[in-house]
């Protein structure tokens, strides 16, 4: 059955994409092109917004025209744009991070030392169950919106429902472009306020060992994760598995196990092989479903991180492993049974092979009918060029600035690198050069989603799940 449906599945795309090129419109096609600005430019990339490369030059309008002239000015000049924009009305935001609204006070207050005779009030919305997509949509129908700007997550939905579609605007700030060593017209890709990485943890007070990332996935092994309907970058997550550079870590982490686990996992592998083929994935391609298939047939489905991180800590979780935001270990409350050294990072034990974890990010954006243009770019300006406006983030481990400088500056007020000190070595962050290279971190990159979201990710859909006690 599961084959029939993954024929239809890959019958029904090739008749779209047979008829999107008899009309000759790629209007709707995203590009991909992995090569970053610096290795602080942390998202992959995926269309502009702002201007397609096939339109010729063309006086831009209305938001258009706002988001390239701001590009172009100063945080201070924008600061000036706003403050005349702005000044005793009301700001409404929306996002999937609660932070927005400690952020914006913050904003205030730098404007106020611009001139104190400023105000403004605000309202920041954190819609629960992925609704946020639905409202952005729904607000995008008026002539003029409510929300002026969004922070959201979720890079496949983001190009397929609100890039594509025209909703959301991507403004590059001048002095963010500068400190990633690029410019506004130079860069491709949505603004990420900051990268969040999901790490593999287990619990260290028993005997079982997790040194290669298939040990996940091995005979008996049920990690605690969100789940892809739970949170849907967990998805994500899987799709960006079959992309070449990441199977290729999955192919070479299979080649380092022993023959025992090797002989476990070739069925599968081999059994993977045809569905590769048909999904038109790389060499590697069955080495990334085989981990796929078995990491959903197999991961115990958790409702947030939070619990499972209160779970991985406590000594009764005897070899019990997880998929988690790294950062919760930070607000573990240590006890004679609870403590973050129940736990291992296996991406910082000596031998461990293979990815270490994925990271998504938090994009910014305006909306295409925005009522104050001028206050949002500033706003997501004060965010990702100073330490002040990113300081409702950085105070966390595992969440990166894009902005190298700000980043560094983090770094030095919180001292992440050494956040657990020689007593709680796992809350040592090792920073966002390191997950992104020997820690082997899994990166999310919205065009690539957006095109094997109906292939691959249709056939995750229809993968067993687990359910503990059958």
């Amino acid at each position: 059955m599961k084959k029939k449906v993954l024929s239809s599945i890959l019958t029904f795309t090739m008749v779209v994409m047979a008829l999107a090129g008899c009309g000759g419109n790629n209007a709707g096609q995203t590009t991909t092109d992995n090569t970053q600005s610096t290795d602080q430019t942390q998202t992959q990339t995926a269309t502009t917004d702002n201007q397609t490369a096939a339109e010729p030059a063309a006086e831009l309008t209305g938001i258009d025209a706002i988001i390239a002239e701001a590009e172009g000015m100063t945080m201070e000049e924008l600061a000036q744009k706003a403050i005349e924009e702005s000044n005793g009305k009301t700001f409404y935001g929306v996002g999937n991070s609660s932070r927005g609204k400690s952020a914006l006070p913050l904003f205030i207050e730098y404007l106020q030392t611009i001139d104190p005779s400023y105000t403004m009030e605000f309202e920041w919305q954190q819609p629960k169950n992925n609704k946020i997509f639905e409202q952005l949509q729904s607000d995008s129908l008026k002539s003029e919106g409510t929300f002026a700007m969004t922070l959201i997550q979720d890079g496949n939905q983001i190009q397929t429902k609100m890039v594509d579609t025209d909703i959301l605007k991507t403004f590059i700030p001048k002095e963010w472009a500068e400190a990633n060593g690029t410019t506004a017209d130079a860069y491709t890709g949505f603004l990420p306020l900051q990268t969040l990485n999901k790490v593999f943890m287990y619990n260290n007070t028993g005997s079982a060992e997790f040194t290669n990332c298939w040990d996940f996935v091995y005979e008996g092994s049920h990690p605690l994760f969100m789940g892809v309907d739970s949170e849907i970058v967990g998805k994500n997550f899987l799709m960006m598995l079959t992309e070449d550079k990441y199977a290729t870590w999955l192919k070479e982490a299979y080649d380092a196990l022993d023959d025992t686990k090797k002989a476990y996992f070739e069925p599968t592998i081999k059994e993977m092989q045809t569905d590769a083929n048909d999904l038109g994935l790389g060499a590697n391609g069955a080495y990334a479903l085989a981990w796929i298939k078995l990491w959903v047939n197999n991961y115990n489905e958790q409702t947030d991180d939070g619990p499972i991180c209160n779970t991985l800590v406590d000594a009764s979780a005897t070899d019990q492993s997880g998929l988690l935001v790294y950062s919760k270990l930070r607000s573990v409350e240590e006890s004679a049974t609870v403590s973050v050294n129940n736990i291992n990072v296996a991406a910082y034990q000596d031998g461990y092979t293979g990815i270490g974890g994925y990271g998504y990010c938090h994009y910014l954006f305006l909306t295409k009918n925005s009522p104050l243009p001028w206050t949002a770019c500033a706003f997501i300006a004060y965010m990702t060029c100073t330490e002040q406006g990113f300081e409702a983030w950085g105070k966390d481990m595992g969440g990166y600035s894009s902005n190298p400088q700000v980043a560094a500056e983090i770094e030095e007020t919180f001292h992440h690198s050494q956040g657990g000190g020689d007593e709680f070595p796992a809350k040592n962050d090792r920073g966002y050069d390191w997950w992104t290279t020997e820690g082997q971190l899994v990166l999310e990159d919205p065009a690539y989603c957006s095109e094997v979201s109906f292939t691959v990710g249709s056939w995750i859909d229809i993968l067993d799940h687990y359910s503990p006690g059958e």
